[in-house]
């Protein structure tokens, strides 16, 4: 593993006992912003550098290696190219906006070829992507094929759903989410619809069947209930229809019953029953499925209702994940992940919105992306990281290109902390699909 980039202050004990900005240590806030920058474009380096020029324009990969390329937001181009327009936002280099222009091009290009309509995997995301691109930049065709990804979309709905899936990632819920972010408000609700008729009734509210045929029941943002009633309530607010928002309090009241921590924290289980228990652990603490992804609901609710309780909830979430351990690879399995989905990017993300909002300093934001600059390879081809897998050998897996586990979600949430930590406005250049706003208490 490559050093960290001078200034970033390498931990001298595994507990990351020192706190960013703190007096008594050697960086200001300032030095740490400058060296944080360092590190994102070394990674937008790797990026670059990895990118194929085609006839269609700019094409990734997954990862390193891999002969075909991804044009999803989840790991592929369209996540690319929303760090790309941050980096050019943030820096204002035009290198980063050609890429962009050029990325969304053979994302363009990919549209009629694409059979999966989800957000995460398929045509909505690059909807995503390409609406950013000329929202950003002006590019006329990106909207067009924009436009003709979403109307693919529409055609190929059954009038329930668009596949097995039935949540965030991969279904209606991250539908609806990426078709509001691309302005498309009755496709929205065409794709939340079907919940009001799905909810199954439990003993504290309801939850929904994720998967066709699947037995469990997923509590969280990615791929349960939590997703889904983030769906309801961005929708129903946006559109004015109450009915939606109600559905989704329902769904959150099943999650709240299922807590398992104390009054001061907030922890439910993965799943119930417990799905692939021989290869899932029980309890995670991530975006994907623990408390920083409830959290971002929680914030949501928050701000639709205005009723405090739910923020109290996004507060407790926070006492739990800086209460776990992590960064720290507490044993195998547990943390093995830099990521944006499942790693420390995606609390990072948490840790610079409560920070805007005035809910706390940004001692653990700096802790996490100590661990960040640590765990990066950074040589002449730039910087990037490494996730882990503690049940194959060799453990350590190639650097992955795209939002969800490699450097497009990382930088963009390093390049957000570098802007707190110099006292510069914190916000992104593109608002992500399922990602609340932050709601100041002046208001948005």
């Amino acid at each position: 593993m490559g050093p960290a980039p001078r200034g970033i202050e390498k931990p001298r004990h595994p507990d990351f006992p020192e706190r960013f900005g703190d007096r008594e240590t050697l960086w200001t806030m300032t030095t740490v912003a400058s060296d944080v920058e360092t590190l994102a474009a070394g990674a937008m380096r790797w990026l670059l550098g990895l990118a194929g020029d085609t006839q269609n324009g700019l094409v990734w990969a997954g990862r390193p290696g891999d002969d075909e390329v991804d044009p999803t937001l989840y790991s592929g181009a369209a996540g690319i190219v929303i760090t790309l327009l941050e980096a050019h936002q943030h820096f204002g280099d035009d290198r980063y906006a050609d890429a962009a222009v050029r990325g969304g091009r053979a994302i363009a290009a990919a549209v009629d070829d694409v059979d999966h309509c989800s957000l995460y995997f398929g045509l909505t995301g690059m909807a995503v992507a390409l609406r950013a691109v000329d929202r950003l930049l002006g590019d006329s065709a990106a909207a067009a094929a924009a436009d003709r990804a979403l109307d693919l979309v529409r055609s190929r709905f059954d009038g329930e759903r668009w596949s097995d899936q039935f949540e965030l990632l991969g279904g209606n819920a991250g539908i609806a989410l990426g078709a509001l972010a691309a302005d498309e408000p009755d496709l929205a609700i065409l794709a939340v619809t079907p919940y009001e008729r799905t909810a199954q009734t439990t003993v504290s509210g309801v939850h929904w069947e994720v998967r066709a045929g699947m037995e469990a029941r997923f509590h969280h943002i990615s791929h349960g209930t939590l997703g889904i009633v983030q769906a309801l309530a961005g929708i129903g607010h946006a559109t004015g229809r109450p009915e939606l928002i109600e559905l989704a309090l329902a769904g959150a009241a099943d999650v709240v019953s299922r807590n398992e921590a104390d009054r001061s924290g907030f922890l439910v289980p993965h799943s119930d029953p417990q799905h692939r228990p021989e290869l899932i652990e029980r309890y995670s603490f991530g975006w994907c499925h623990g408390p920083a992804g409830d959290a971002q609901v929680f914030r949501l609710l928050g701000a639709v209702t205005r009723d405090s309780a739910w923020q109290d909830l996004a507060d407790r979430c926070w006492h739990t994940v800086t209460h776990s351990g992590l960064p720290r690879r507490v044993r195998p399995g547990f943390w093995d992940n830099s990521g944006r989905c499942c790693g420390t990017a995606g609390v990072l993300a948490l840790a610079c919105d409560r920070y805007a909002e005035g809910r706390g300093d940004l001692d653990f934001a700096g802790l996490l992306v100590n661990d960040l600059a640590r765990l990066a390879t950074v040589d002449g081809d730039g910087a990037r990281w490494s996730n882990h897998e503690h049940r194959v050998t060799p453990s350590t897996l190639e650097p992955r290109t795209g939002w969800a586990m490699g450097n497009a979600g990382i930088v963009r949430e390093l390049l957000r902390f570098g802007r707190a930590a110099a006292g510069r406005d914190p916000p992104y250049a593109v608002t992500w699909p399922d990602h609340p706003a932050v709601v100041t208490a002046g208001g948005a």
